[in-house]
C-alpha cells in the first residue's frame, strides 16, 4: 500500500480519489499525525469538503447509491468535520436542509448517510450551537428525528437508529434542546422497543442511557424551577 503521504497527494487526482480515500479511511486511527497532515496539505481540505457536497444531486431525488454513500463517508472520517473552519464552511451551505430531506424521504442507505452527516456537523460546538439558535432549526432537525424512530418500529435498522441517538443524544448537551426533549422525544426510545434491536451494540444502548438520563436531570430542573423548588425551601 502506498505511503500516508503519497495517498494524501493521491487524493487531488480525480482518477486516485475512492481509492485513496479508502485507504486514508482505514489509517486514520493508526496514523496520528493524518489529520495535521491532512489539513496542511494545499487543497486537500478544499477536496474534502467539495467531495461531500458533491452529493447535492443525488440528495434531490434523495436516493444514495452504495459508491457515493462509502466516498461521502470516507471523506468525512477524514475531514473529522471537527474544524470551526470546515463547519463553518457547511453551515453556510445547504448540506443541513439536503440532509433533513433526505432524512425524511430517502432510503435506507440515504437517510444512514445523512443523518451521519447530521451528527457529524452536531458534534462540533458551532453546529450545535447553529441548529439550536433558533427554535425553528431546532424544531425542524427534531421533526426529523421524531419521525425516523416512529419509521423504525416498522422497519428496524441498527445503524440508523445509532446514528439517531447520538444525535439526539449530542442535542441533549444543549440546555435550551434538552429542555425541550423532556416534551418531544419519542416514546418508543423511553420504552424499550428497541432493546431488542441494541442487544448486540452496547455502545448505542449506553448513548441512549445517556441521553435518558440527561432529559430526566433536566425536566426534575424545569420542575423545580416551576415552583417545587420553592415550595421545599418554604417560600
Amino acid at each position: 500500500m502506498a505511503s500516508v503521504e503519497q495517498l494524501v497527494l493521491d487524493l487531488c487526482d480525480p482518477e486516485l480519489r475512492e481509492q485513496a480515500l479508502f485507504d486514508l479511511s482505514k489509517k486514520r486511527d493508526i496514523f496520528q499525525d493524518l489529520a495535521p497532515l491532512l489539513w496542511y496539505s494545499c487543497g486537500t481540505i478544499t477536496m474534502l469538503l467539495q467531495e461531500i457536497i458533491s452529493i447535492y444531486p443525488a440528495l434531490s431525488p434523495p436516493t444514495l447509491s452504495p459508491d457515493v454513500s462509502i466516498r461521502v463517508c470516507n471523506a468525512l472520517a477524514l475531514l473529522q468535520v471537527d474544524d470551526p473552519e470546515a463547519i463553518s464552511f457547511l453551515l453556510q451551505t445547504e448540506i443541513i436542509p439536503l440532509c433533513l430531506r433526505t432524512m425524511e424521504l430517502g432510503g435506507e442507505l440515504s437517510k444512514t448517510v445523512a443523518t451521519f452527516i447530521v451528527q457529524k456537523i452536531l458534534f462540533d460546538n458551532l453546529g450545535l450551537q447553529h441548529v439550536c439558535a433558533t427554535f425553528e432549526r431546532f424544531f425542524a432537525v427534531d421533526v426529523i428525528l421524531a419521525n425516523m424512530v416512529v419509521s423504525l418500529v416498522e422497519q428496524p435498522s441498527t445503524r440508523l437508529l445509532k446514528h439517531i441517538i447520538r444525535c439526539y443524544l449530542r442535542l441533549s448537551e444543549n440546555g435550551r434542546a434538552c429542555k425541550a426533549l423532556t416534551r418531544g422525544l419519542p416514546v418508543m426510545l423511553k420504552d424499550g422497543t428497541f432493546n431488542r434491536c441494541l442487544r448486540d451494540d452496547p455502545a448505542t444502548h449506553q448513548w441512549l442511557q445517556q441521553l435518558l438520563r440527561n432529559v430526566a436531570g433536566a425536566n426534575l430542573v424545569s420542575s423545580l424551577r416551576a415552583g417545587g423548588l420553592d415550595h421545599m425551601m418554604g417560600n
